[in-house]
């Protein structure tokens, strides 16, 4: 960390010493040069000092002394105020760059530049309403379609850690067109709106909501997921049935998402041979282990563990898993204690024992985009915040 603060400041030294030597060329040419050049000077290599002496903190004050605000160095203050936002110290970048909104020197284009960063350090300090009324200022009055776009991504950015999805929302419609990747996030913004709604009974207008989210996205899941269960809420199993089978299109990963769902919907219309079919349909997309796992539970239930037995070991063959022999050693277990013996094999015991042990607290979802991972789904993940990121883990030790 110590060495990226050192570089940091060394490439706003760097920049200081550009702007401090174009100064004095300047002064040169002119016959009367001001009484305080050689203090900037020396201020300059007192901060170089500090600098090799790895004490960034002092080096970056003498600079800031060093230089004053003019239009030619306007990009290093800004670009100290970003160094001390990225160190933690918001509140600094707050004084650097309200230092430099208050002087009359600055462009319209430069005003708006530093506006976008004093926004992004109230975000940090979490002064979220001074944030929102320099972000709006900034969309309302530049000129600027790329200031615009950035000042909407952050003001979207602040709406959404506010849960304020419909404002979010509003904010973003407009520009979809320029930004297509916020097709994703808009569609999880109304499935939040539409889990509110189904929470106030509003269930019409929540379907709504979801059917407008996969036409935002057609890969959403979780557009899919809610609408099934409102679906199976009317008692409309079959179409709730249709809803879930999208989903091994939308992402295989997600098949382990909407099995209980899809169990759910087959025992309700008392299909359990339609249920079982259906397993093995998936199977065929991709052998998991809970389809593996759900498939033996229902040919135990119709035929009986051995044949369970059978199935399970057949598929794990071409799917071996930790969750699948764990599931087996419990069949193998039964299987012992119904032909009459008053206790299981003592192999199996051990065997249980290490299955349990390695699945115990083990994630079973995992960010595609950063790796966070976590044993319940989280739509938005808690690290990177990046929306439908977070599938379950797939594999050996996964599904």
């Amino acid at each position: 960390m110590m060495d990226a603060v050192l570089l940091g400041v060394l490439l706003a030294a760097v920049a200081i010493g550009y702007g401090l030597g174009y100064r004095q060329a300047k002064q040169r040419a002119n016959p009367t040069p001001p009484a305080s050049s050689p203090t900037l000077s020396r201020d300059y290599f007192v901060g170089l000092n500090y600098l090799l002496n790895e004490q960034p903190d002092e080096a970056i004050q003498t600079f800031i002394q060093a230089l004053e605000v003019n239009s030619e160095n306007i990009d290093t203050h800004i670009a100290l105020g970003k160094l001390f936002r990225t160190r933690g110290e918001a509140d600094k970048a707050v004084g650097i760059h309200q230092n430099l909104l208050a002087r009359p020197a600055l462009t319209a284009l430069q005003n708006e530049q530093v506006q976008l960063e004093l926004a992004r350090d109230f975000i940090s300090l979490g002064v979220h309403d001074r944030a929102q009324r320099l972000l709006r200022t900034v969309i309302d009055q530049t000129q600027q379609d790329n200031h615009r776009i950035t000042a909407k991504r952050l003001l979207v950015d602040l709406l959404e850690r506010e849960k304020a999805w419909q404002e979010a929302l509003d904010t973003t419609l407009p520009m979809l067109k320029l930004q297509p990747k916020m097709r994703t996030p808009a569609a999880h913004w109304l499935c939040e709106i539409a889990q509110e709604e189904i929470g106030q009974a509003s269930r019409a207008l929540a379907k709504r909501h979801l059917k407008k989210a996969l036409q935002l996205d057609d890969q959403c899941v979780r557009a899919n997921l809610l609408l099934a269960e409102l679906e199976m809420d009317n008692g409309h199993y079959r179409q709730a049935i249709v809803r879930l089978n999208a989903i091994p299109h939308q992402s295989i990963a997600h098949i382990p998402t909407m099995l209980p769902a899809l169990k759910r919907a087959y025992w309700r219309s008392d299909d359990t041979t339609g249920f079982e079919q259906h397993l093995l349909a998936l199977l065929d997309l991709a052998p998991l282990t809970s389809v593996i796992i759900s498939l033996s539970e229902v040919v135990h239930q119709r035929a009986g563990v051995e044949r369970a037995i059978e199935v399970t070991g057949e598929h794990l063959q071409h799917a071996p898993s930790l969750g699948g022999l764990d599931h087996l050693i419990d069949l193998y277990t039964e299987s012992q204690q119904l032909s009459g013996r008053e206790h299981p094999d003592s192999r199996l015991l051990l065997l249980k024992h290490h299955t349990q042990a390695l699945l115990k607290n083990r994630p079973r979802h995992r960010c595609q985009h950063c790796g966070f991972s976590a044993e319940t789904l989280h739509w938005q993940c808690p690290s990177c915040r990046r929306w439908g990121t977070i599938e379950p883990i797939i594999g050996v030790e996964g599904e």
